[in-house]
């Protein structure tokens, strides 16, 4: 572990002794237990490095380097909130539940804070997270206050739920690590539309844990729109067992840095798992995307499709590894990263890769390069079009292409919506 490291980590295990009699669940010993193992796992691997490998293409330096700090009361009051995309939605503010900001009557199903719930939790929270191997789960499982927990019982269609998170500036660096869980019983369908926003010098590290039982269909969008003063590492675990579909698309456009970490297992015969998203960065932003996708079942099917755009001195990342297993076999797998460079000092790194132990799959990957089209952009400018105009018709369209394989109308809207938001602000800026 490097000095940088250990530092950061000592300051939040710090912070943890001093907290943890007065965190969410103090009195229930199995909570207890869980946090305090979180702990031994984090103080033995503090923040990852470049040198693992997971973590080649990221540097978490700046945020291991800063000094942050839990927010210790509540905001309270009304806040600007974005707007809504659903009837019902679940308002996090620094990581705790809003219920009076939140819209949640009528539901036919339990949804609402996990702080208030953990009894009901109990079976599934920490199921599915690896805090043992995954240093962020282990900080997010030693620290989290509060996160949404939502149990669809079986054969119920739950509509569309919306879930945002608010960061608000304190004025000084600050941290929350919410904890998600979404249990789908069999049968059952939810659409879950994420939203985050927020401003100040912050770390928003939330974990989410995904239970998809048999026959069982989630869809989950996700649009982190955070201001480009924050830290965004979200770590996703998902369960999909027999005939279950978890279809996630995820828009990352705004924080300092994102990392969106999708770990998905595909535990039962013809399950399914898409994966797909739109990831832009500007001038000194970073913006990863990592997935591991496990075969584990026979007749299973996944897709993965993910576009960058990167402009002025900024970063993008994809890793996307498929794992295989030897009885998976009827394995249909597919993996593709397209990315665009807006300048000549834009780097992307993208490393897929399948590890595949079955003799009967059907699998692929790709990887894409490239600026604008010089001919596309000719053939604009030709018909009286100017450049920068001309430039934006590209992009979006390069971009809109991805939210194309979302088959919800209402989460089409809100993700198409969220990438011309961040192209509007370059337009801005430039």
């Amino acid at each position: 572990m490097t000095a940088a490291a250990q530092t950061g980590a000592a300051g939040f295990l710090a912070r943890f002794e001093g907290l943890k009699d007065h965190l969410p669940g103090a009195r229930r010993p199995w909570l207890n237990a869980m946090r305090a193992e979180a702990a031994v796992h984090f103080a033995a691997r503090g923040f990852p490095t470049r040198r693992v490998e997971q973590w080649k293409y990221t540097d978490l330096a700046p945020v291991a380097q800063a000094s942050f700090a839990e927010p210790l009361t509540m905001v309270q009051g009304a806040l600007a909130l974005p707007p809504a995309n659903a009837p019902h939605r679940a308002v996090f503010v620094d990581g705790r539940f809003r219920a009076d900001l939140s819209t949640m009557d009528g539901l036919a199903y339990r949804a609402g804070g996990l702080a208030q719930d953990l009894g009901a939790a109990e079976p599934f929270l920490g199921a599915l997270a690896k805090p043992e191997s995954e240093p962020l789960a282990a900080l997010n499982t030693m620290l989290f206050e509060d996160g949404l927990f939502i149990d669809l019982p079986e054969g119920v269609d739950g509509g569309l739920l919306e879930l945002v998170s608010v960061a608000v500036d304190p004025g000084r660096p600050f941290a929350f690590h919410p904890r998600h869980l979404v249990r789908l019983g069999a049968g059952a369908r939810l659409t879950l539309i994420e939203t985050a926003a927020g401003r100040g010098q912050c770390l928003h590290n939330p974990v989410f844990e995904i239970a998809v039982a048999e026959g069982a269909a989630f869809t989950h969008g996700r649009m982190l729109q955070e201001e480009a003063t924050i830290f965004h590492l979200s770590t996703i675990y998902a369960t999909i067992a027999a005939g279950g579909t978890y279809d996630n698309f995820t828009v990352a456009a705004g924080p300092r840095l994102t990392r969106n970490e999708i770990h998905a297992a595909l535990t039962g015969p013809g399950a399914a798992c898409h994966m797909n998203g739109a990831q832009m960065a500007a001038d000194g932003q970073h913006v990863d995307t990592t997935t591991s996708l496990d075969h584990a079942a026979p007749g299973c099917a996944s897709r993965q499709t993910y576009k960058t755009v990167l402009a002025g001195r900024s970063r993008g990342v994809f890793q996307g590894k498929i794992h295989v297993h030897r009885v998976a076999q009827k394995t249909d797998g597919y993996q593709m990263n397209q990315a665009l460079l807006l300048s000549e000092e834009a780097e992307i790194d993208s490393k897929p890769q399948l590890e595949i132990y079955a003799d009967d799959v059907k699998c692929s990957h790709g990887a894409t390069v490239g600026a604008l089209d010089a001919d596309s952009l000719f053939y604009l400018r030709s018909r009286g079009i100017p450049e920068a105009q001309a430039k934006a018709m590209l992009v979006e369209a390069f971009l809109h292409e991805a939210v194309e394989t979302v088959t919800d109308d209402t989460l089409r809207t809100a993700l198409t919506r969220a990438l011309d938001a961040w192209w509007v602000r370059q337009g801005r800026a430039a």
